[in-house]
Formats: C-alpha cells, sequence, structure tokens
C-alpha cells in the first residue's frame, strides 16, 4: 500500500477472533497483515459485486454479441 486511509471498523468478537486465529495459523499474525487481509477481502467483495452487476446489465444481451464485443476488444487491444 503506497498510500493509506485509516478506518475504523466494528466487526463482531467472533469475526475479531476467527481473522485473528487465522492470522495466527498462517503465522502471519502483524499489525499489518491484518489490514493486508482486510483490504484483499474488499477489493475480492468488489470484483464479485461489480461481476454480478456486468452479468445483471448483460442478461437479455445474445451469447454471440457478447463472442463479439469479446473479439472486437480482443483485436483492438492487440492492435494497441
Amino acid at each position: 500500500m503506497s498510500s493509506s486511509t485509516r478506518w475504523n471498523l466494528l466487526v463482531s468478537r467472533g469475526t475479531d477472533s476467527a481473522l485473528r486465529r487465522f492470522l495466527g495459523d498462517e503465522r502471519r499474525g502483524r499489525k499489518k497483515d491484518m489490514s493486508r487481509f482486510v483490504e484483499e477481502a474488499v477489493q475480492a467483495r468488489i470484483l464479485e459485486l461489480a461481476a454480478e452487476r456486468a452479468k445483471r446489465q448483460n442478461a437479455n444481451v445474445s451469447p454471440d454479441a457478447i463472442a463479439n464485443a469479446i473479439d472486437e476488444a480482443l483485436e483492438w487491444a492487440r492492435r494497441g
């Protein structure tokens, strides 16, 4: 993390204990390890939600149209 922002979060005691046990079992018990874990979890969740949104937005698009759009994007990326 090159630039950081401090968050103050409230989580259940059970979640806190589970995460600390997990990080301890992984031999990653330093303060930065919890921050890294939370950041990775948030990024993964954002990606998951973005994928779900894209699927909903494209639910009525034909598979052929999606395949053509992918082919066009790949062709454009290879030229650039």
